[in-house]
C-alpha cells in the first residue's frame, strides 16, 4: 500500500471528520487545514504522531504554505458548500471557493506536492433530462456555486504536469452520521424530522436526488490514493449514483425509523431533478459503492438515540446556514 503525507483542506468539515480517522488508520500522515468553525472533531486523535492540525484560513497564502510543508498529496474539500450557504454571502463564497483555488494549486506544486484531488460537485451538470448523467455531458451550472466549481475543475486540469497528477471528483449529496454532523441535506433532514418530530415534510416529491453514504465518500478518496498516476491523471468522476425521488427517500426513512412516522407532502415551485451515473468510476478504476441509504439512516438514528447529537432540531452547529449567519464570517 502506498502511504502519503496528505493535506486535507476543510478536513474538520462533514466529510473530513469521517475521512481523517480512516486516513490515519491506513497509515497515512495527515495535515488538516481548517477554521474549525464547527468545533473540535478529532479529540480521540489528539497527540497522534500522524496528525497535524493547522487552524487557519485557506485564503491566507502564508497559512497555506505552512500547511503544505512536507505534504506530497492534497485532498481539497474546503468550500462554502451548497447553493443556499453560498448565496448568503456570494462575495465570501467566491473568495473561498474560487479566488483561493488557483493560489492553493500553484502553492501545492511549488511545495513539491505530487497529487491533487479536488472535490467538485454533481451540481455542475445543471438539470439534465438524460436518464444517465455521465461525465462527458456538457456542463450547465445554474448557480454561482456550481459555476465556480466547474471553473476550478478546468483550472486544475490546466495545471497538470509530469510531476503533478490531478483528479476531480463530483460527489453526490453526502448522507449519514459523522463526527461533524450536517442535518441540512435531504436524507439527514428527513431522518432528523422522523426521529424527533415523528413527521417528515416532503416538498414536491418526484424530483430525484443523487446521494452517497459518507463512508462511501471516504472510500472514494482512499481508493484514489492507491491508484497509479496514469489511471487518475486529469480524470473527472462522479461519486455515487443512488438516485431516488425525494418522496421515495422519505419512505426509506419511514421504513427504518418506524411506521408511526407520518409523511406530509407540500407543493414546490422548484421542480429541479438531478440524477447521476457512477458507471465510469466503476469501469475505469473499479470503485464500487458499499453502503445504502438505509445504512445512512440507521447510522443517524443510532447516533441520535445514543445522544451523540445535541438538540438536533435546533442546534446551529448542524446547519451550515444557521451557523454562518451566527458567525458572520467575512
Amino acid at each position: 500500500m502506498k502511504l502519503w503525507n496528505v493535506l486535507v483542506t476543510g478536513g474538520a468539515g462533514y466529510v473530513g471528520s469521517a475521512l481523517i480517522p480512516e486516513l490515519i488508520r491506513e497509515g497515512h500522515k495527515v495535515t488538516v487545514l481548517d477554521l474549525y468553525l464547527y468545533g473540535e472533531v478529532f479529540d480521540e486523535l489528539k497527540g497522534h504522531p500522524n496528525l497535524r492540525e493547522v487552524r487557519g484560513d485557506l485564503r491566507d497564502i502564508d497559512v497555506v504554505k505552512d500547511a503544505l510543508a512536507g505534504c506530497d498529496c492534497v485532498i481539497h474539500l474546503a468550500c462554502i458548500s451548497n447553493d443556499p450557504s453560498y448565496d448568503l454571502d456570494p462575495n465570501l463564497g467566491k473568495s473561498i471557493n474560487y479566488d483561493a483555488f488557483l493560489p492553493l494549486v500553484k502553492a501545492s506544486k511549488a511545495a513539491g506536492v505530487k497529487r491533487f484531488i479536488y472535490a467538485s460537485s454533481s451540481s455542475v451538470y445543471g438539470v439534465k433530462d438524460d436518464p444517465e448523467v455521465h461525465e462527458d455531458l456538457p456542463l450547465e451550472p445554474l448557480t454561482d456555486y456550481s459555476k465556480f466549481k466547474a471553473l476550478c475543475e478546468q483550472e486544475l486540469n490546466a495545471e497538470a504536469g509530469p510531476d503533478f497528477t490531478v483528479c476531480t471528483i463530483r460527489p453526490s449529496t453526502v448522507c449519514g452520521y459523522a463526527k461533524r454532523q450536517r442535518l441540512d441535506v435531504v436524507v439527514n433532514i428527513f431522518t432528523n424530522q422522523a426521529v424527533n418530530n415523528g413527521r417528515i415534510r416532503v416538498t414536491g416529491g418526484p424530483q430525484k436526488r443523487p446521494n452517497i453514504h459518507i463512508m462511501d465518500m471516504v472510500r472514494v478518496y482512499l481508493h484514489l490514493l492507491q491508484q497509479p498516476d496514469s489511471a487518475i491523471n486529469r480524470k473527472i468522476w462522479n461519486a455515487g449514483d443512488t438516485n431516488f425521488p425525494i418522496s421515495e427517500l422519505a419512505e426509506i426513512v419511514r421504513k427504518v425509523v418506524g411506521d408511526h412516522v407520518t409523511i406530509e407532502t407540500v407543493p414546490t415551485n422548484d421542480p429541479r431533478s438531478y440524477q447521476v451515473s457512477g458507471r465510469k468510476i466503476r469501469e475505469e478504476i473499479g470503485f464500487e459503492l458499499k453502503y445504502t441509504i438505509e445504512d445512512a439512516v440507521r447510522g443517524l438514528v443510532e447516533a441520535m438515540k445514543a445522544g451523540k447529537l445535541t438538540d438536533p432540531l435546533n442546534n446551529p452547529e448542524y446547519f451550515n446556514i444557521k451557523l454562518m449567519q451566527q458567525l458572520k464570517l467575512q
